[in-house]
């Protein structure tokens, strides 16, 4: 356990552009306009815990079904990739089917906690000590949770232009991270 401020600053802004909370943030509305109010502090909690536990048990999942970590860290490099492309492009390369309440099913998984992030969890995992990324999980809990809470003066504030400019800048960090993990899991592939 080493504590490392560049390592918890790195993996928070990785873990904020894949979890995109602030380009969910029309998915955020539309919900509450459907089903009304927002759990934001259970679905903020049980993502964490979700997190979390992935980040412990991931590895030990994968080992049961025969995957390696640098297997695992380099699909999760093309997911990254294709969710950045998606950002940058403004296209919808996955399909989720529309949630119907706002129980933690859609909110906390897959929305904040889905594929994307679990992918990237495990790929921090293989570059970045455990406590660093778990201080990075809380950091981005903490956000979502503001994010979730305030979703209608967000809103309200930034306009639709001013949230998917930075869904865009966004994009393109997570483009920029997906190559530097690929790059650095390649190599232990053939090894």
């Amino acid at each position: 356990m080493e504590f490392n401020f560049k390592e918890v600053m790195t993996a928070t802004m990785i873990l904020f552009a894949v979890i995109d909370i602030v380009g969910s943030i029309p998915i955020i509305i539309d919900l509450r306009q459907k089903v009304g109010r927002i759990q934001s502090e259970k679905a903020s909690l049980v993502a964490m815990l979700i997190m979390i536990l992935f980040l412990f048990l991931g590895t030990q999942i994968l080992i049961l079904i025969g995957i390696d970590v640098y297997s695992f860290a380099v699909a999760g490099s093309l997911v990254i990739l294709f969710l950045a492309l998606e950002m940058v492009l403004g296209v919808k390369l996955f399909k989720d089917e529309a949630p119907e309440t706002t129980s933690v099913v859609p909110l906390a998984f897959p929305l904040i906690a889905g594929a994307g992030t679990m992918t990237t969890i495990l790929s921090l995992k293989a570059e970045f000590h455990t406590i660093n990324i778990i201080i990075a999980i809380v950091l981005n809990m903490v956000f979502v949770y503001l994010v979730l809470k305030f979703s209608h003066k967000i809103e309200k504030l930034l306009g639709k232009g001013g949230i998917n400019v930075i869904r865009k800048i966004f994009g393109v960090i997570l483009l920029a991270i997906a190559i530097k993990l690929f790059a650095s899991n390649i190599q232990g592939l053939f090894k």
